[in-house]
């Protein structure tokens, strides 16, 4: 994504002591961030703090003259490409229901036309009641956008919903605002992450898939405007902004779930590291060392899992289904000998004996395998960087759909 003008608007709540946090996200992300402040947002985070992680003067008043020289609040709002409200508090939303304009920051908000995200943070009982969830509807009837707030323990030692959104979270959600919805009416199901097949109660054969790879197309779809369903198996990433997710643990529930979304789906990428094989009959308890035979050897027989990606492919009608290959050797050959029995539209294949690139760490580095035979090689990339990749060669299948 190409950086952004973003104004960064802190009003006042306790969750301001994350904006240091958020602003320096945001930079990381290569955004121009400015920051302006509520009267009440100087009792939680320093301007100074801020100034010092953006690079530019914090803006706290509305009189002020601005850079260079304009009205400060029509300077920022006609600057500003993104303004992001983080946090949010109840008297904040409300004033943005009701054109209120008091201070710097609603004025602004009442005078920008650039998108407007808000990141809300108050008491439980504060978000809950109807004047709060009214001005919240009447925001979102208006294009506002909204990401949080968050279930959790609450500075006012209460539990609920009303914890703002963690800085990462946020970011994510600028990326969404950000990027342009090439993929808005579209239905994308993802899977994600490897399986575990039960030897016992306690005891499973997975593999070392971490599911990243899975997670950062879901979230990049996401981004593109696509309702997203991720269908995920055995892993510990966060749930990508705007993404639906279902857990699944074996090679059998995952099957169920996909096909139970796979309907509604105009776009299947399966990435998921699927078992192939399964133990034939796991035991229901624990099993001990003193249940093997005298020779101390245990042998497991094995069945084998439906093929998912094969199932799919047969009555995909006009989706575009993409498959995933991990192989240690003949990467290439095997992708090819792949896709021509699956049938899927594209394969993206990996070479798992890479230690830099595949399962457990944050780069890939992929090769798409198409049905004429040609094959375009990626860079080493970030994963999200080969999840942007993959969906502009998605996005061009679709056009010839």
């Amino acid at each position: 994504m190409d950086p952004r003008r973003i104004l960064l608007a802190i009003s006042g709540g306790i969750a301001a002591y994350k904006a240091p946090e958020l602003l320096r996200a945001l930079r990381k992300a290569g955004h121009d961030v400015r920051c302006a402040l509520t009267p009440e947002a100087e009792r939680f985070v320093s301007p100074l703090v801020l100034q010092s992680l953006s690079g530019r003067s914090v803006r706290r008043n509305l009189f002020d003259a601005g850079e260079e020289g304009e009205i400060d609040h029509i300077g920022l709002a006609d600057w500003a490409e993104l303004v992001l409200v983080a946090p949010a508090t109840a008297n904040l939303l409300a004033k943005m229901a009701h054109g209120l304009a008091d201070d710097l920051v609603s004025t602004v908000l009442l005078a920008t036309r650039a998108p407007v995200l808000v990141a809300p943070a108050m008491n439980v009982n504060m978000w809950s009641h109807p004047a709060t969830a009214t001005n919240a509807a009447i925001l979102r009837s208006r294009g506002v956008s909204f990401v949080g707030p968050d279930a959790g323990e609450l500075a006012c030692g209460w539990e609920g919903l009303g914890r703002m959104s963690e800085p990462a979270r946020i970011a994510e959600a600028v990326a969404a605002c950000l990027t342009s919805k090439s993929l808005a009416g579209e239905r994308v199901l993802v899977t994600a992450g490897g399986t575990a097949e039960a030897i016992d109660s306690v005891r499973t054969i997975t593999n070392r898939s971490s599911g990243k790879m899975g997670f950062a197309i879901a979230a990049e779809a996401a981004r593109r405007g696509a309702e997203v369903v991720l269908v995920a198996g055995i892993s510990t990433q966060p749930t990508p902004f705007g993404v639906r997710r279902i857990d699944v643990g074996s090679a059998l529930a995952m099957r169920e779930a996909v096909l139970a979304e796979f309907e509604a789906a105009g776009i299947v990428i399966k990435a998921a590291a699927v078992a192939d094989f399964r133990p034939a009959a796991p035991a229901d308890r624990k099993l001990k060392k003193e249940d093997l035979p005298e020779s101390g050897r245990l042998t497991l027989e094995l069945v084998q899992n439906p093929d998912i990606l094969a199932e799919i492919c047969l009555r995909k009608g006009d989706r575009i289904v993409v498959g995933f290959a991990a192989e240690s050797h003949d990467v290439v050959g095997a992708a090819q000998r792949k896709l021509a029995r699956k049938g899927c539209d594209l394969i993206v294949a990996n070479d798992i004996s890479r230690r830099d690139a595949g399962f457990e760490v944050d780069q890939n580095a992929v090769v798409f395998v198409w049905p004429d035979q040609q094959v375009e090689e990626l860079p080493l990339l970030d994963k999200s960087g080969v999840a942007a990749q993959l969906l502009d060669r998605v996005e061009k299948l679709r056009t010839r759909r």
